[in-house]
């Protein structure tokens, strides 16, 4: 519950570090009057955080459990637990299914005799949780980063075909049928994240819809083949007590009242979205993350850092409608604009 706790300078010093992002590299700990994991259910569960959190306040859970088995391998090649080969791209820094062109699945109608869903209930999850600790002070987010649908069918079936799948009616009840399937098993996959990780607290899924000018598919097709599906998702991990939060990259926009129906906490969108327009139009409804306008920060002096520290905070923080600096803002930032950033929506959000 959110309470006023005045501001002191303190709050700045740096006390501590924690792992990175993503694990890259190390962030700083601050003497902050509440954790951030404290400050992130405040904006999630009462729209008022004691400040506006950046993405180095969350820490990622990386098990190899799902990393080897069901992701892609977290910058190494695997073949996962459906037999889909991954190759890792140092250069994009990210994986890539490889199929040779021979894929697991060229008709979606034939996907119960070619695609086996893994047993997960006979994975050695205790030893997964003992090899792998989360730190209650921050909250810690799992990324399922092959996601259940539209990501996942890629993987069957690479993505041109995936994609003529969704507008052929010969396939479309099948394609029902297996996104059906995959989230029954999203959902056992949630239940066992919050049983053997019970300090959780965001579960994120990976499900890419656009490209850099617009989304893959219509809203129609979102809403017959995916929304009913996430919002199964979303429904089994809100039961669990957490949260959601969608990685869907691309020009989405016109999409956003989907991942909205479909239940999600929050997105993160990519760089070629007005991010101001949806913020302004969809705000209170789900939790964006946001960067400067300002792409050459750095180059400006301290003072007109701090100065488009105080515009953003003034453009993204109003009163039911928090939001989060995603990557995108940190990899704009400097020192000086975050400590401004956060002294400044920390105060801010004590006039409320």
């Amino acid at each position: 519950m959110f309470k006023k706790i005045p501001y002191v300078e303190t709050e700045r010093l740096v006390i501590g570090e924690h792992p990175g992002f993503l694990g890259f590299g190390t962030a700083p700990v601050y003497n902050t009057p509440v954790t951030p994991k404290e400050n992130l259910t405040a904006l999630l569960d009462e729209k008022r955080p004691y400040w506006m959190p950046d993405s180095r306040d969350t820490v990622s859970l990386h098990p190899d459990i799902y990393n080897d088995t069901l992701g892609r391998g977290s910058r190494k090649d695997i073949t996962d637990a459906f037999g889909v080969n991954w190759r890792y791209e140092p250069t994009v820094g990210g994986s890539i299914s490889v199929s040779n062109g021979s894929p697991l699945l060229e008709d979606v109608n034939d996907w119960k005799e070619k695609i086996k869903f893994p047993d997960i209930d006979s994975w050695d999850w205790e030893k997964a949780a003992r090899d792998t600790k989360i730190d209650p002070v921050f909250p810690t987010l799992i990324s399922f980063v092959n996601g259940f649908w539209f990501e996942r069918l890629i993987s069957f079936m690479d993505f041109m075909p995936a994609a003529m799948a969704l507008i052929d009616e010969e396939q479309e009840d099948a394609i029902k049928e297996l996104f059906a399937a995959t989230t029954d098993f999203a959902c056992r996959l949630v239940d066992k994240i919050c049983t053997y990780w019970p300090q959780i607290a965001i579960i994120e899924t990976h499900d890419d819809w656009g490209s850099q000018m617009a989304p893959f598919f219509s809203k129609e097709v979102a809403y017959e083949l995916f929304v009913p599906y996430m919002k199964q998702f979303t429904d089994c991990v809100h039961a669990h007590g957490r949260y959601t939060c969608l990685h869907s990259c691309g020009h989405n926009a016109e999409r956003i009242q989907c991942f909205i129906d479909g239940g999600f906490d929050m997105w993160s969108p990519q760089l070629m979205n007005d991010i101001g327009k949806l913020y302004d139009e969809y705000g209170d409804k789900i939790v964006l993350s946001v960067w400067p306008e300002e792409a050459n920060l750095p180059e400006l002096s301290e003072e007109e850092q701090k100065a488009a520290a105080r515009r953003f905070v003034d453009r993204f923080c109003q009163p039911g409608k928090p939001s989060v600096m995603g990557i995108n803002a940190f990899r704009r930032s400097t020192p000086a604009f975050l400590d401004e950033v956060y002294t400044y929506s920390r105060k801010k959000y004590l006039e409320y």
